[in-house]
């Protein structure tokens, strides 16, 4: 079953958080709309260059399907997939060497976003960068190859917006549609740590900044 969010309660109807900067979508779940629009050009301009060093591509799932969404890694530690499973390592499996450097205004804006939340010192060791074109979709999942559920997951989107998807810890449960634009950040963790969450697909568009393209960045502790 699918509900809309702003149907099932508006705007007024949500907790505020940090001084009414978030909205609280669960007992672990905050969005901060906006919050990351100002660094955006910063960010964006960082993605490039990990990019330059390791390539956005298409991942295999184990079942040996190319995922519609492109990817890469920046941090220590980086999440591949391929006929293997799904894992994290500290080497890019395209080239051998090791992933670029998490940039510091990724780990400052993680480790902010988080502490707003309500999780404080959240430091991440993995950033995972998705380039969604119109067509693409994350199908519904959970976030469980990282060691320490008790870190959050901070999640950062830029550019064309989409509709986010949050279930419970079933993919069975109700669904809430979160409409997610330019800037929005959403962190998730303690209760709410291994909710099932998806992208629908993006539609077309063109956004100032990132084209005919939405990115996301994907905060966590992996180690």
């Amino acid at each position: 079953m699918q509900q809309d969010l702003f149907s099932l309660v508006d705007d007024s109807g949500l907790d505020a958080v940090a001084g009414g900067r978030g909205r609280r979508l669960g007992p672990g779940t905050v969005l901060f709309p906006g919050l990351a629009a100002a660094d955006a050009p910063q960010l964006v301009a960082e993605i490039n260059g990990v990019a330059a060093a390791a390539p956005f591509r298409h991942m295999q799932t184990p079942g040996g399907q190319a995922m519609s969404v492109a990817m890469s890694n920046c941090g220590p530690l980086g999440w591949v997939s391929d006929r293997a499973g799904y894992r994290y390592q500290a080497s890019d499996p395209a080239s051998g060497q090791p992933w670029p450097a998490m940039p510091a205004a990724f780990r400052q804006l993680a480790g902010a976003a988080a502490a707003l939340a309500g999780f404080a010192d959240f430091v991440p060791d993995a950033c995972l960068i998705n380039r969604y074109v119109p067509g693409a979709r994350m199908s519904l999942h959970q976030d469980r190859d990282e060691r320490d559920f008790s870190q959050p997951i901070v999640s950062v989107s830029l550019g064309l917006p989409v509709i986010f998807q949050l279930a419970g810890e079933t993919r069975s449960g109700p669904r809430l549609r979160l409409p997610l634009a330019h800037g929005d950040v959403l962190v998730w963790g303690g209760p709410d740590r291994l909710r099932f969450h998806g992208v629908q697909t993006l539609a077309a568009g063109e956004h100032p900044l990132t084209g005919a393209c939405r990115y996301n960045l994907t905060f966590r502790r992996a180690s």
